[in-house]
């Protein structure tokens, strides 16, 4: 069983990227790889049609998340015009175990971000690159751009969190009313019991997964968005993670989230992010019950920057990404490349 696992980790990878004829793509790229940041040990996967084109950074949700095989599913598209690279953040996935997961904080991820810009940067052989962020990652995109805005093209936000703490209220409120209107006594109960977030202690998981997950299963089953579900067993088993990463996988979006999230309620974009030095734009669902789109407007209509836009997703939720993922290419190349 040990060799088992081990074989599996090391057989972990990314499918290179095929021409027409089924051959490897000329100039293309397709690598996963541990680099070091900050004396840190994490994982990226690296890949574009053309290894001359800009890089773009994903950032994936959580914290805890990682969405290596999901992008490489949803946003395929973008690699046609970009070398998209995805991070494994701390105490997410194969990077699971680079930092101590009791002395994450907010700081690590904006550092070890920052130094992740500089290696991209350095590797290709460019001034700035683009980032893109999703759910939580859509805050830690406004974090990384307000830290070193020389260093971005631009940030595209979807999912986009504002203020955590209104956040998880307005969810409770939502999912109690929910549950009270289909006399779901047992979701009620729980919602009760547990209180009012924001939560803190050993339980924020748990806590917030009852109307996080129930909001989940309301969006995916609402006929007004398409490709409402999720793939995690698709991407657990996918070849970017051996054995021990798809364990991971599950162990950062339990532990990691419950040792940082209660370090985000005291954010609030509008307050602290309110000007910015490079071109922001929000991609959002019309439907997502997840982050209030009400903030997100608030946000933008209070957001100084170069230049904005807000794009809505008329049949998606809180993931426009996978929910109308063709859109979301041709959007983004619009928006970033004018093309």
């Amino acid at each position: 069983m040990t060799i088992l696992i081990t074989l599996s980790q090391f057989a972990a990878h990314t499918p290179q990227i095929l021409d027409q004829d089924g051959k490897v793509q000329a100039n293309s790229i397709a690598e996963l790889c541990q680099v070091e940041l900050n004396g840190h040990q994490e994982w990226i996967s690296i890949r574009g049609k053309n290894r001359s084109n800009p890089v773009l950074l994903f950032l994936a949700g959580g914290p805890g998340g990682t969405q290596m095989a999901a992008t490489r599913y949803a946003l395929a598209g973008l690699e046609e015009r970009f070398v998209v690279v995805n991070w494994d953040q701390p105490g997410s996935g194969k990077s699971y175990n680079a930092v101590s997961n009791e002395t994450i904080t907010v700081d690590t991820y904006v550092k070890d971000g920052l130094a992740l810009t500089d290696l991209l940067r350095k590797r290709f052989g460019t001034e700035k690159i683009y980032l893109m962020g999703e759910s939580w990652g859509s805050a830690l995109g406004i974090f990384l751009s307000d830290a070193a805005p020389e260093k971005y093209h631009a940030f595209i936000g979807t999912g986009q969190m504002v203020d955590f703490k209104e956040t998880e209220i307005t969810d409770y409120k939502k999912v109690m009313e929910l549950a009270k209107t289909r006399n779901d006594e047992k979701t009620v109960q729980k919602l009760v019991t547990n209180g009012m977030p924001p939560y803190y202690g050993q339980d924020v998981t748990w806590k917030s997964a009852v109307y996080l997950n129930y909001l989940s299963d309301y969006m995916e089953k609402d006929p007004q968005i398409t490709n409402g579900g999720y793939h995690t067993l698709r991407d657990m088993l996918s070849p970017e993670y051996g054995l021990v990463d798809s364990v991971n996988y599950l162990r950062g979006v339990i532990h990691t989230f419950n040792q940082v999230y209660p370090q985000l309620y005291d954010i609030d974009l509008r307050k602290k992010y309110a000007k910015l030095k490079i071109p922001v734009y929000f991609f959002l669902g019309k439907h997502d019950a997840n982050a209030p789109v009400s903030l997100t407007q608030q946000y933008y209509d209070s957001l100084v920057a170069p230049q904005k836009g807000l794009v809505w997703f008329e049949h998606s939720g809180h993931s426009p990404w996978m929910n109308e993922s063709e859109l979301f290419v041709s959007q983004t190349v619009r928006v970033l490349l004018g093309k």
